[in-house]
């Protein structure tokens, strides 16, 4: 079917040249849009033989998505397809720039790029070393209330990971302004204010950019900054590439970087063609990487030639149009926090696609909104959630539904409570259930080995090893739990697993209070679990000086049956084989952490996403989808729980509100990443006098988080197309509220229609 585009894509479609800026709603349908341009400048005659449109886009499932759509578009027109264009992400591009000429920027002909993973993997080596001969170095950031017990279990669980997440970012940052580790070692020196903060990343990443050295590799982010330097230095190159490329059309601008932006200047040059498409009210990734929706803003209002908007979406019905329009009219005009109403903007609102259009609007209906009443627990509102779904999947076999949560353990929750029920579900999070199960089962074991005189490490193996009795209700769930119980309570392990003649600590069980309690009977069947659990671990301690992988794989042997838990096995193996050879200082305890972090969903295990081939929505009708918001973009479903919209998941920079980035044991309420980067903004200005005061970059990051939330609320009710429910929960420990956005949503509605 030939698709007629609408009038405001007739206007992009005009297009001749120069720069143009385009604000695009959600469903406008800017990937056709763009798509169709770069087909019509190439069956266009406007680019020579040799030349190509270089579309620029987000992720890699969306080149595929552009490739395809322009491929066809060129057939269409009789044209062969795969000609006159090239589709890449920016660290694609840049790869492609960097490969040609590696040695002007100092890489080997053979360099490697690193992934996320194992970028992670050697900046939190960097951090837990700098921190080991560092101990001190956390003391005066501390609050004064934690007790020295506390202060512990934070040196020893907590801190690394917080650091990680600050130098990751002062890292990344640092990249983002081209500035080298010794570069800012150097200006430190120069300066007379104290920057703890900056004086730890800088050193952090010096031993990282070393890291990397040493294996002759670079990160995403080297590529970017690599391939601007290499466009600056080499013109003639610079021109070749500009001749290659004389069309730049640029997807996603929204969530573009400084450096980014400035690759994409360059190639553009003066009086070039650049079509940059985007929605800053969807620029949701601030938090996680260096974007900010300022530069498209910008672009749009100072520099592009002329500026086009794509406002009709016939992806939601009415009301639901009607509802996140209201969320930007209230933010601009009546947030209670004037620095806030900048966070979404408005022109364009989102308009219903005009009469005949070959993709309607769903049938408007106002009933399909939905307002949880009253407080809920955590556990109520998923409890809530489920019944919904409960009662409604059956007779909606063939509709797609999702519960979009603001963050990956919540999700965890949903399915675990979907999994009980019986409801089937489909997990688009960082790790499937199934992979956090498995990798925290194994996880707990290797913990064990790496501090095998830690019962309760033990016991906690055991209720791995016996995990199928823990929800039942008969007697072997009253046996698991006493076995669990005694095993905690063994003082000295050795006279468990390697007892001396004479000092035989199973003979001794008469001593527990636990054990006293049991019948004969049971007393009998507990002493066998015991000594049959033994024989377990003293086959699993005798793996210890085997390789991680075969450690891992005598393990599953013992506790898994599946097929598809022992697949991620292997996988899980190999990941954790590639870290030890990276990391050749790494033992037990590291790699037991790797599997946690995976266990937690604080880290995505390569291998098992989507995030590569695209997500479909479609392919799952009857099934409960569940992801973050944030992996929601650019997806749809006919029905759409949005829950856990409190103060602390969208905060509004109220003096009630809680925020992630601020930890509980940091003093006075420093965000220490916010305090980081901006004591590293301190160090590049190179001015003599900094401008650094503690506690003004915490309050700011306020500001920009709050924004970020009420894009991320836009964009989750913007992914329904027909029902749309939104709840709050009271939080952990019940003292959370109910977000401001969604209070005043709540409110405008139920007086607009009762």
């Amino acid at each position: 079917m030939i698709y007629k585009p609408r009038p405001s894509q007739e206007k992009i479609l005009s297009y001749l040249g120069g720069k143009m800026g385009i604000s695009a709603v959600p469903g406008s349908g800017k990937t056709w849009t763009l798509s169709r341009l770069a087909a019509d400048i190439i069956s266009g005659g406007k680019i020579d033989p040799g030349q190509e449109v270089l579309v620029v886009t987000l992720v890699n499932s969306a080149v595929e998505n552009f490739s395809s759509r322009i491929a066809s578009f060129i057939s269409q027109l009789g044209l062969l397809p795969q000609i006159g264009y090239r589709v890449r992400t920016l660290h694609g591009l840049a790869h492609d720039i960097v490969r040609e000429k590696p040695s002007l920027v100092g890489l080997d002909e053979r360099f490697q790029i690193i992934d996320d993973r194992e970028a992670n993997l050697i900046r939190n080596d960097a951090t837990f070393t700098w921190l080991k001969t560092h101990p001190a170095f956390m003391e005066d950031f501390i609050s004064s209330d934690i007790t020295d017990k506390k202060k512990e279990w934070i040196q020893s669980n907590d801190l690394p990971i917080t650091l990680g997440n600050i130098t990751n970012s002062f890292i990344r940052t640092a990249k983002d302004l081209c500035f080298e580790p010794e570069e800012l070692i150097k200006e430190l020196h120069h300066l007379p204010d104290n920057l703890p903060l900056a004086q730890m990343g800088s050193e952090i990443y010096l031993d990282y950019q070393r890291a990397l050295a040493y294996r002759g590799a670079v990160d995403f982010d080297d590529l970017i900054r690599f391939a601007l330097s290499l466009l600056e230095m080499d013109h003639d190159y610079l021109e070749r590439l500009q001749n290659r490329w004389p069309y730049i059309l640029e997807d996603e601008a929204q969530d573009s970087s400084q450096l980014q932006e400035r690759v994409l200047r360059l190639l553009c040059g003066k009086g070039g063609n650049w079509v940059r498409v985007g929605d800053p009210n969807q620029a949701i990734f601030e938090t996680f990487t260096t974007a900010n929706p300022r530069y498209l803003r910008n672009f749009i209002s100072t520099e592009a030639d002329y500026n086009f908007d794509l406002p009709e979406s016939g992806r939601s019905q009415p009301s639901i149009i009607e509802l996140a329009n209201q969320l930007v009219r209230w933010t601009m005009n009546e947030h209670p926090v004037d620095t806030l109403r900048d966070a979404l903007s408005a022109p364009p609102f989102i308009t219903p696609s005009p009469p005949d259009d070959p993709q309607p609007n769903p049938e408007n209906d106002p009933e399909s909104i939905h307002f949880a009443e009253g407080k809920l627990t955590p556990a109520d509102e998923v409890k809530m959630v489920i019944d919904s779904i409960e009662s409604w999947l059956p007779d909606h076999q063939e509709e797609t539904v999702a519960v979009l949560v603001p963050r990956n353990d919540r999700g965890s929750d949903v399915a675990d409570q979907l999994k009980l029920r019986g409801i089937a579900y489909v997990e688009y999070l960082k790790n499937t259930t199934s992979t956090r199960t498995t990798a925290g089962a194994v996880g707990n074991i290797i913990a064990y080995l790496a501090d095998p005189l830690n019962s309760r490490k033990l016991a906690r193996c055991y209720e791995v090893w016996r995990r199928g009795w823990r929800e039942k209700t008969d007697e072997n769930h009253e046996l698991y739990k006493s076995v669990s119980s005694i095993l905690k309570k063994c003082a000295d392990l050795e006279t468990y697993t390697s007892p001396r003649p004479g000092n035989n600590w199973i003979d001794k069980l008469e001593e527990y209070k636990q054990f006293l309690d049991l019948s004969e009977g049971s007393k009998e069947q507990a002493i066998n679990e015991i000594k049959e659990f033994k024989i377990l671990v003293t086959r699993w301690q005798g793996t210890t000086l085997l390789p991680i992988d075969q450690i891992v794989l005598t393990i599953a042997q013992d506790i898994f049956t599946e097929a598809t838990e022992l697949a991620l096995i292997y996988k899980l193996a190999l990941m954790l084989r590639q870290t030890a050879n990276a990391h050749n200082e790494w033992g037990l305890p590291e790699l037991s952490n790797e599997l946690a972090v995976i266990a937690r969903n604080e880290r995505n295990f390569m291998g098992f996403s989507s995030d590569e081939h695209g997500f479909d929505p479609g392919i799952h009708k009857g099934k409960v989808v569940i992801t973050t918001m944030h992996k929601a973009k650019g997806l749809e479903w006919d029905r759409v729980y949005l829950i856990s919209i409190n103060n602390y998941d969208f905060p509004s920079a109220q003096p009630f509100d809680a925020y992630i980035a601020e930890k509980w044991y940091i003093r006075s309420k420093l965000d220490l990443e916010a305090e980081a980067l901006a004591q590293l903004h301190d160090v590049t200005s190179k001015k003599e006098n900094g401008l650094y005061l503690e506690g003004q970059a915490s309050m700011a990051a306020r500001l920009d988080y709050s924004k970020e939330r009420l894009r991320l609320l836009y964009v989750g009710i913007t992914r329904a197309k027909k029902e749309l429910f939104l709840s709050w929960n009271t939080g952990r420990n019940g003292g959370m509220k109910a977000a401001i956005p969604l209070v005043a949503l709540q409110a405008w509605w139920e007086a607009n229609h009762g």
